[in-house]
């Protein structure tokens, strides 16, 4: 069942997963997560509907409710998980993927999440061997209908700034984001792409890749915007772009959200493998007692962020965790709170622009991916080159990073995607190209 990941359910539909799929997954969740009754909620994708009616067949069949709260954001469900009191919830989304993929994502009560070691490998076992024999018709589970839309608008008005004298540009993807972004920003920002469409006409939902950003950088331009906003398609991800209509690598952004909560209170904050230098030196300078750097995935940040305590944590993929969101993921949230500081630097007579550049002191390469058939033999050949020549440290975990003096870079697998992915940062521009084509010449050796 190639569908289930290290952090979630994700593939094509109708060739990684189906509707039998949805079916005994549900059937079986309340088996690994006893409960009452399951948070059920769905993105725009034009299979969720279906993956929905199974899902929730099969959790009706094992005599179990559903709390069913609709269209939903990723982090509504997480919000909804807590708010409800829920044993388990699913969430049905591809998050980012093109529009002919789909899945779910699993949580367990108190939003924590199910991933590869925490439960969804059992999962994957029960729906590949295990028995459907449906309760009795009287017995049978039912749905019931939940709205929770205002509870967590006013969770997220919180955290809203004063907008009065800014100026916002927000790209929503045809996703999730749509639900709320207009009752939270109103005539202060600008937006594209703001109808659910689970064709994704604007773009692919994903603004990590920089072409999917060139829209809401010509908006942040034409409309000479403060910042440009962009969510992914499920909203539990966002990136920016800086006044000048520079998309700023999210990393960094951790550096803005994390010294937000260094200014409130010290502690420690999470960042993953791939994590600019730039991040975590500003994070030390703004107070952070410790940077741990931990394996990239929401699964594996939330339970780590839970174990060290951590004030806060960021990827380079655009998760921002929050201590006072359960530790878990809310592109809408971290767009509140960059918000917060781009107001009060505006009133400085700074940009975030100039804050960036403050940050940013190193030359990086973002993520590359390259689409390999030999990824274990590209990797091993690197890690054979490289760890003979003396580096300063070497994380294992997650593919790898080598750390030298002036320069480090990170390789591991997609756990989601057929792709091997690559950064690379340096001291300096010239010394960034020459290591990026040294490493690059021993990948390309494996395709």
């Amino acid at each position: 069942m190639g569908a289930f990941k290290a952090y979630d359910i994700r593939g094509i539909y109708n060739k990684d997963l189906n509707k039998e799929t949805a079916y005994r997954v549900g059937y079986f969740l309340p088996q690994l997560l006893p409960c009452d009754f399951v948070v059920v909620g769905r993105d725009i994708r034009l299979t969720s509907d279906e993956i929905h009616d199974n899902l929730c067949k099969g959790i009706n069949d094992r005599g179990v409710d559903v709390w069913d709260i609709g269209l939903s954001t990723t982090p509504m469900v997480y919000f909804a998980t807590v708010y409800l009191k829920a044993g388990a919830s699913v969430q049905i989304t591809a998050s980012h993927n093109p529009k002919e993929y789909n899945g779910m994502k699993i949580s367990r009560s108190g939003a924590v999440p199910v991933g590869g070691d925490s439960g969804l490998k059992d999962l994957e076992r029960l729906c590949s061997e295990g028995v459907v024999e449906p309760v009795v018709p009287e017995k049978r589970g039912k749905i019931v209908q939940k709205d929770i839309h205002e509870a967590y608008l006013s969770y997220l008005k919180q955290f809203l700034p004063d907008l009065e004298n800014l100026n916002i540009s927000v790209d929503c993807s045809n996703g999730m984001s749509n639900l709320y972004v207009k009752e939270l920003f109103g005539d202060h920002a600008k937006y594209i792409n703001d109808t659910l469409d689970g064709t994704f006409p604007g773009h692919e939902p994903n603004p990590l890749e920089e072409e999917n950003c060139a829209q809401i950088k010509e908006a942040v331009l034409k409309n000479k915007s403060d910042v440009g906003v962009i969510y992914d398609g499920d909203a539990d991800r966002v990136m920016f772009i800086d006044d000048r209509g520079r998309f700023l690598q999210p990393d960094n952004i951790t550096a803005v959200i994390g010294a937000y909560y260094l200014e409130k209170e010290k502690g420690p904050v999470l960042v993953d493998i791939r994590t600019s230098r730039s991040t975590s030196e500003y994070l030390k300078k703004k107070g952070a007692t410790e940077i741990i750097t931990w394996k990239v995935g929401h699964a594996y940040a939330k339970m780590k962020i839970r174990e060290k305590q951590c004030i806060f944590g960021g990827e380079l993929a655009g998760h921002y965790y929050f201590r006072d969101f359960h530790n878990c993921d809310s592109g809408i949230l971290a767009s509140l709170l960059v918000l917060q500081t781009v107001a009060s630097l505006k009133k400085e007579g700074k940009t975030l622009g100039q804050l960036l550049d403050e940050i940013i002191v190193y030359a990086n390469s973002g993520e590359v991916n390259f689409k390999l058939e030999q990824k274990d033999e590209a990797m091993k050949a690197l890690y054979d080159e490289y760890k003979t020549r003396k580096p300063d440290k070497i994380l294992d975990f997650d593919g790898y990073r080598i750390e030298f003096p002036t320069w480090w870079f990170n390789v591991r697998k997609s756990n989601t995607e057929p792709y091997l992915r690559l950064v690379v940062e340096a001291k300096s521009k010239e010394l960034l190209d020459e290591k990026f084509k040294e490493l690059e010449a021993i990948i390309k050796k494996f395709k």
